[in-house]
Parts: C-alpha cells; sequence; structure tokens
C-alpha cells in the first residue's frame, strides 16, 4: 500500500470589494478626526462598507496604493505635510479636504502674517529657556506659507466646519461610499 502525504496549501483571502478608504492629519488640531471617531456606532456600520486601510487611529505605516477616498485635515505647513499632501494624491481616487485648515488654512495660516523666522524666535528665543536653541534636526523644515490643501493638489470635495459634526462626515461618507458626490449646502458652513 502507498501512502500519499497531502501537500499543505496556503490560501489567501480574496482581495476585499470593500471601498479602501484613508484619514490622515496634517497642520491641525486633530478635531475633525475627533468628529470622525464622534459618529460612534456608525463607525461599525462604515467598517462593513469599507476598508479602513490608512489613518492616525490604525497601525498601518505607509500609505497605501489605490485608496478610494482620503479624508485630510489640516493644512500644509511644513516640507512633510507637502510630501505627504503629494503622495496621498497620487494614490488616491477621491481627496476630500476636511475641516476649515484642509479647507482654507484656518488657525495653522495665522503665522503666515509673522514669517518662519519670527515664530522661531519668539518660540524657541524669547522665553526664559535653561538652552534656548531652534532645534535643527528630527524636524521637518517649516514652509514660508501655510495654505490650503487646493493650492497645492485637486480636491474633490470641501467639508468645511471647525471641525465638521459627526453627522455630517457620515453624510459625506454615506454618499461617496454610494458614488454620489454629496450636496452640503444645508449641513456645514465655515466655522461651524
Amino acid at each position: 500500500m502507498t501512502m500519499t502525504t497531502a501537500t499543505p496549501t496556503t490560501t489567501t483571502p480574496p482581495p476585499s470589494s470593500k471601498p479602501r478608504l484613508a484619514t490622515i492629519w496634517l497642520d491641525g488640531c486633530s478635531g475633525c478626526h475627533m468628529s470622525f471617531l464622534d459618529q460612534d456606532e456608525l463607525l461599525i456600520t462604515l467598517a462593513a462598507r469599507a476598508d479602513l486601510v490608512y489613518s492616525p487611529i490604525v497601525d498601518t505605516k505607509a500609505f497605501p496604493e489605490n485608496v478610494d477616498i482620503t479624508l485630510v485635515e489640516g493644512a500644509i505647513g511644513n516640507a512633510e505635510d507637502l510630501a505627504k499632501i503629494l503622495q496621498i494624491r497620487r494614490n488616491t481616487r477621491l481627496l476630500v479636504s476636511l475641516g476649515d485648515c484642509a479647507v482654507t488654512g484656518n488657525v495653522s495660516a495665522m503665522r503666515n502674517s509673522f514669517g518662519v523666522i519670527p515664530i522661531l524666535e519668539r518660540v524657541y528665543h524669547e522665553p526664559a529657556l535653561l538652552h534656548p536653541a531652534t532645534p535643527q534636526t528630527d524636524l521637518p523644515a517649516l514652509r514660508e506659507r501655510v495654505c490650503p490643501l487646493h493650492e497645492v493638489v485637486h480636491v474633490d470635495l470641501f467639508v468645511p466646519g471647525c471641525p465638521p459634526d459627526a453627522a455630517t462626515i457620515a453624510y459625506c461618507l454615506d454618499a461617496l461610499l454610494e458614488g454620489r458626490m454629496p450636496d452640503l449646502s444645508q449641513h456645514t458652513r465655515f466655522g461651524k
């Protein structure tokens, strides 16, 4: 009698057919992400409809390719923000400018009227510090001017608000996941 040994086979699960969703924050306060989390139980419904492939609330280290929707919070204030938004735009089908900082520059852009050097002097040299010095390593270079996303990349949807509320974010995601552009005229405004 001849015995045959079955060769173990590995199977990889089929790729998900759900849309791929990402969120990121640049130069901002993370308030828009707090509103995103304030969707509460709607996040469970969202998880059933989309795969969250990148976000500050997950452990993915590198921004992936082929993202369907990316919500971007914050303005572009330094070299790292600029590099990130260029990569995100290359790898995202629909880019959403989420919140007033991403849409207009808002609070982050308040430093524009002062300039980089005076801001660094004020923060790192004027206070009574033990060793006043401007950091020279491990920090991205500040851009001369903080700017909103649309000044650097194409934006598909603008969602104003400081921050937009959870219901507005849920409404936007619901529409985008259904394949339509949301009408925000009754849902949000600047500074709301």
